[in-house]
């Protein structure tokens, strides 16, 4: 798949030992590329993210069997679902844009300073980080790049150590479409993170945990670099209580399961009207049966990806159970999963904040289900809490929608749907407080990756100079009586 790239460097398969070496001198490289080229072209932009389309298209296939192969187990559809279709949405949506998105945006000026102008103009940043999460290696990678490529810049992209077969195909891709000059990526070797978190950027992007997320951002601070963080959270999905039980199980189950659950913007957990809880579990049951009937040897059925986040969830559905939750394991054929790094979905009843199932992320298939008696009770238990990344209501009665979206904070939020917001192009994705901060995605990835600088244009006549000292002369009292008032 690899090409000798046009810059002449050694990429790190060549040189395994000095990774590092190689972080600094690339983006040394990239530096010096960025200040000969610093203001890329519509053209140059365009070119750039259609070489990337080309090359993730061409090998789709092999990045489906990466990722199957990290995850010990994932379906290709969720792969092209999730990973290949919304980036190559993304670069489409992209490309019909950059041009308006570049032009020079017109700013009123006040009576005060005329006669003149104002603009703002967009430029590139310099280079960009990318620290990519590994639940979705392809679309955490590319997303981010899009932008910044769109808004003229370079990017070093550092992939998770989780997902080492995707990253070496996606290493392969961008080497044979890119010089290293433009866009390089490294594996999450050990030691890794740390020198590529404290690189002085021109701004950093980081998808992963919270906790990660503080160390990525005290990292970067001794750099003034500024960072966009995408975290996660515990995002709730409401069931309103005049809603279909079983559509609102249909949604929030293909929402839980795909990719196992292992989904920044998974629904966390359910806050389901008391009366009816027993009604939303049976029919949570019965859509995940009919999706998959077996799981064990079911290649549409996601594995956990490695055995410590095998353990962890297992850990939580162990502490949850000691505390008195009531568990239902949702696994119609009876199949025994030990030896396999696969988790069925488990329905978790009767939880309590004392339990770590209802502190930590889950990021796996396990779902609480907890009652609520009023609206504003659900509400109120959302508030009392960090604010999530993504928040699901079902209902159809707009003055509750309106209550819940007025009353909550969250990153983002889907009335009857999950997850699905994320793939919008023409909408922001960030989250807020504990879950993240900044925003990318479409034209809130190329304002977040540009620099907007704004511009004031004086003709020949200065009228300015109608206030230059000496102080106290008529037009100064004059300007005072008309405008502090």
């Amino acid at each position: 798949m690899q090409e000798k790239n046009q810059t002449g460097m050694s990429t790190p398969e060549e040189n395994p030992n000095s990774l590092i070496s190689y972080l600094d001198r690339t983006f040394e490289l990239q530096k010096k590329a960025f200040s000969l080229n610093p203001i890329p072209s519509a053209g140059e932009r365009i070119e750039n993210l259609k070489r990337l389309k080309q090359s993730l298209v061409k090998y789709r296939n092999d990045i489906t069997v990466a990722i199957d192969g990290d995850f010990s187990c994932r379906s290709k559809d969720e792969s092209l679902l999730a990973e290949l279709i919304p980036t190559i949405e993304a670069i489409n949506y992209t490309i019909k844009r950059i041009k308006k998105w570049m032009k020079p945006s017109r700013r009123k000026v006040g009576i005060l300073f005329q006669p003149a102008r104002a603009r703002v103009i967009y430029q590139p940043l310099g280079v960009v980080g990318i620290i990519t999460s590994w639940n979705y290696p392809v679309y955490l990678s590319m997303g981010p790049l899009i932008g910044v490529l769109a808004a003229g810049n370079r990017a070093m992209i550092k992939m998770s150590k989780f997902t080492p077969r995707t990253a070496e195909v996606l290493k392969s891709i961008l080497y044979e479409a890119f010089d290293e000059d433009c866009v390089a990526l490294v594996g999450g070797e050990s030691g890794l993170g740390s020198a590529f978190s404290k690189k002085p950027w021109n701004h950093l992007i980081f998808t992963g945990s919270t906790e990660v997320g503080r160390q990525v951002m005290r990292a970067a601070a001794d750099n003034l670099t500024p960072v966009t963080l995408e975290l996660g959270g515990k995002s709730p999905a409401i069931v309103g209580a005049g809603f279909p039980v079983k559509d609102a199980a249909e949604r929030i189950a293909f929402g839980k399961v795909f990719n196992a659950g292992q989904t920044c913007v998974a629904p966390d957990y359910v806050l389901c009207p008391r009366h009816l809880v027993n009604e939303f579990v049976e029919a949570f049951q019965k859509c995940v049966e009919s999706m998959y009937p077996s799981m064990k040897e079911n290649t549409q059925y996601t594995g956990i990806v490695n055995e410590k986040e095998h353990r962890r969830l297992k850990e939580l559905l162990e502490d949850a159970r000691e505390k008195g939750a009531k568990v239902i394991e949702v696994n119609r054929a009876g199949e025994d999963f030990e030896g396999t790094q696969k988790l069925p979905i488990h329905l978790l009843l009767e939880v309590s904040d004392e339990m770590r199932v209802m502190q930590d992320e889950i990021f796996g298939p396990l779902l609480p289900i907890m009652p609520y008696d009023s609206l504003k009770d659900a509400v109120s238990y959302i508030n009392d809490h960090p604010q999530p990344l993504a928040l699901y209501y079902f209902e159809y009665n707009q003055a509750n929608i309106d209550y819940i979206l007025n009353c909550t904070h969250s990153g983002g939020a889907v009335i009857n749907e999950t997850m699905l917001h994320v793939a919008v192009d023409d909408m922001p994705f960030g989250g807020i407080g504990s879950s993240g901060m900044g925003e990318y995605h479409g034209h809130e990835g190329f304002l977040t990756f540009s620099k907007a600088k704004g511009v004031l244009f004086k003709p020949r006549l200065n009228s300015g100079k109608l206030i230059y000292p000496p102080y106290g002369r008529i037009v100064h009292k004059l300007l005072y009586r008309l405008f502090i008032r």
